[in-house]
């Protein structure tokens, strides 16, 4: 178990704003914030001066605090120093990290989870200009080539503890967010006045760690940041601290809160496509025991996403597809993907696959592309830890893996400023059943055209049957849509799918089309977040 470091030296001395006591436990930290009165105070001599004031720290869902300490290949750190930074999207948490051998680090947020990474030096190649860079080319930054994740303009809400540098609450700053295909993030900034800042780190979860003194609890209820919502007044509560979006449960409305309570807050309407309330098959606020590439974790519903293809032709129906926003205190984020061919899940990746031709490498295993087309979110509900834009529209490729690893997938989302690379595996729909209890009226609407592709070699036969029976389906469906009756559709695809409101808005005359969006992910915003 991890034990708190002991510091070659500590000093201690008094506030100079409000008396209380303040420490620094590494020699290279110069700048401090004081956890009574918020001062930012610099280290002269033996003495210490005001130099400003930092913001009140807002709570959030993070398991993180001061004080908790962990390990890092062999080496015990403690968290001592904390800045929170916010963008346009939303906001993400940066941990200073002391390390028993005196070397500071950085445990940062990464799109739900978590990074541990330690400032480098930038020798080997022209620094570029951030305006510069644009997400989804290569670049070559200190001797290495790195893909280009996101480019965004930052600031620091606040700080905390014990920093290697001064905050600066005041000033904007470019943040860059690149990976390899080694599995690292590099982090560009470009502080105002300052020469740029560059760190390297990898995806670590807080179970590797070893994490102890951790917060003990990290949900909230946050009646101090409910607010009415902006079209029908009716009272909206987000539940975790992090949510930049909600949808309100009266009247489905989209609402922006993430420029905090007392801002104007912005709204788009949406159509209810639920007959039946607008429930998803799994209900928000379920949880469900699942294992997502480690161990079995419970994880929590807290959003919902509808989303389509959009067909080339326009005279072409829209292919949907369903995703779930889970949650897990320690873990982070993940997505459920409910889609025309099966059920799957999937995490944000911290590096990028290696091109190998058309097909890709991540690891071992090598993926061959799927599908490629663009996706836009057609309705939501619930709770999202960034903002939702209306009608933004992603660029999608779907990834499969081959040989033996067929259930494994990968997705690539592109928008105008981000790029998101995605994996998981695909899932039975039994195993979703069982994992959130579901009634048994309920598990016949979980399963889809199509079971996840077999491990086995010997199973062509076996996928020859399926692909006959999905087209047997297929017939079926059209045929029934074709005439006044959904509950086949329903049934199927549950009453708050779009493909049942479709089908019932065309007096059971509009059929839907099967194809691509079958593996989705989310951009969740670039940077650590």
């Amino acid at each position: 178990m991890a034990t708190e470091p002991t510091p070659q030296r500590v000093y201690r001395t008094a506030c100079p704003n409000c008396g209380a006591p303040v420490e620094f436990r590494s020699a290279a930290s110069a700048f401090a914030v004081c956890s009574f009165c918020r001062s930012t105070l610099v280290r002269d001599g033996d003495a210490l001066r005001r130099i400003g004031e930092s913001a009140e720290l807002f709570d959030d869902h993070s398991p993180l605090q001061l004080g908790a300490a962990g390990k890092h290949q062999g080496v015990a750190f403690t968290l001592i120093g904390r800045l929170q930074i916010r963008y346009a999207e939303g906001s993400w948490n940066e941990w200073h990290a002391l390390f028993d051998n005196q070397r500071s680090g950085w445990l940062s947020e990464d799109n739900g989870q978590y990074v541990i990474g330690f400032d480098a030096p930038l020798d080997g190649d022209a620094v570029p200009k951030l305006e510069d860079l644009h997400a989804g080319e290569s670049r070559r930054v200190a001797g290495q080539v790195w893909s280009v994740a996101s480019v965004v303009s930052a600031k620091l809400a606040a700080a905390q503890g014990e920093l290697p540098f001064p905050p600066d609450l005041v000033h904007e700053y470019l943040v860059a967010d690149l990976r390899n295909t080694r599995g690292e993030v590099g982090t560009l900034e470009q502080p105002i006045g300052q020469p740029p800042r560059w760190s390297i780190g990898r995806s670590v979860s807080l179970t590797d760690l070893v994490m102890t003194g951790l917060a003990e609890g990290s949900e909230k209820s946050l009646a101090s940041r409910g607010v009415s919502c902006p079209n029908c007044g009716a009272a909206i509560e987000p539940k975790l601290e992090t949510t930049q979006s909600i949808v309100c449960p009266q009247c489905k409305s989209v609402v922006d809160i993430s420029k905090g309570v007392g801002a104007d807050l912005a709204f788009f309407k949406q159509g209810n496509p639920g007959i039946d309330g607008g429930e998803p098959q799994i209900p928000l606020g379920s949880t469900g025991s699942l294992t997502l590439g480690a161990a079995v974790k419970p994880w929590q519903v807290v959003g919902y996403v509808e989303r389509c293809e959009l067909p080339e032709d326009a005279d072409d129906e829209r292919s949907y597809w369903r995703e779930y926003l889970l949650y897990n205190r320690i873990e982070g984020f993940a997505f459920l993907v409910d889609a025309e061919d099966g059920w799957s899940w999937s995490r944000p990746i911290t590096g990028v696959p290696q091109s190998v031709g058309e097909h890709v490498k991540l690891g071992d295993v090598q993926y061959r592309p799927l599908y490629s087309y663009t996706g836009i979110v057609t309705y939501v509900l619930g709770e999202f830890y960034w903002r939702l834009q209306r009608d933004e529209r992603t660029r999608n490729t779907d990834y499969q893996g081959t040989g033996g690893n067929g259930s494994k997938r990968l997705n690539r989302e592109q928008t105008a400023n981000e790029v998101v690379w995605s994996g998981g595996e695909t899932l039975d729909a039994s195993v979703v059943a069982n994992a959130f209890k579901l009634p048994q009226d309920r598990q016949a609407a979980l399963q889809r055209d199509a079971l996840p592709v077999s491990r086995s070699a010997g199973s062509g036969l076996l996928k020859g049957v399926i692909v006959f029976l999905v087209i047997v389906f297929i017939i079926i469906m059209l045929a029934r849509c074709g005439g006044d009756d959904c509950d086949d559709v329903r049934r199927t695809f549950g009453a708050s799918s779009t493909e049942y409101q479709q089908c019932a808005r065309s007096g059971g005359s509009g059929g839907y089309r099967t194809g691509g969006g079958s593996f989705g992910g989310f951009s969740s915003g670039g940077g650590h977040k």
